[in-house]
């Protein structure tokens, strides 16, 4: 992975987990132990899909930049039905607190969002090919 990249990444993973982290305790204070198991579960999940769709738009805009808009519909149409199913499933657990869960999901994913548009504002990355100089044509 390119340094670029891995900056990019890093500037989302950890704002992300610093905020499950805060949810982590918040919910545990709140709701107990059910309660941190629910927002530590949340970060994880904003964390692995947000990450790994991160990594398939990077090499998609890479290698078939022709595809990458129509690639980054799909992969967050995808991901949405997933997390649905995802929650469809989890729903009715009694393991960890689903509202601690869901309000740690939602955090954590507009942190993400957040992150990520301002690493990419920041970010100099070049959208133009700058002319060589120095060349006879």
């Amino acid at each position: 992975m390119p340094s670029s990249d891995a900056r990019l990444l890093l500037s989302a993973v950890v704002p992300t987990a610093a905020v499950g982290a805060i949810a982590t305790v918040i919910s545990g204070i709140v709701a107990g132990g059910k309660g941190a198991i629910g927002a530590v579960l949340g970060t994880l999940v904003v964390l692995l899909f947000m990450g790994i769709g991160m990594l398939v738009l990077q090499r998609t805009a890479k290698k078939l930049p022709q595809l990458f808009q129509a690639m980054g519909l799909l992969l967050y149409t995808t991901q949405l039905l997933v997390l649905f199913v995802f929650l469809a499933l989890l729903k009715g657990t009694t393991v960890f607190d689903f509202k601690a869960f869901a309000f740690t999901l939602l955090a954590a994913t507009v942190v993400w969002v957040a992150a990520q548009a301002r690493a990419y504002m920041k970010a100099k990355i070049a959208y133009v090919e700058p002319e060589k100089t120095g060349s006879k044509s």
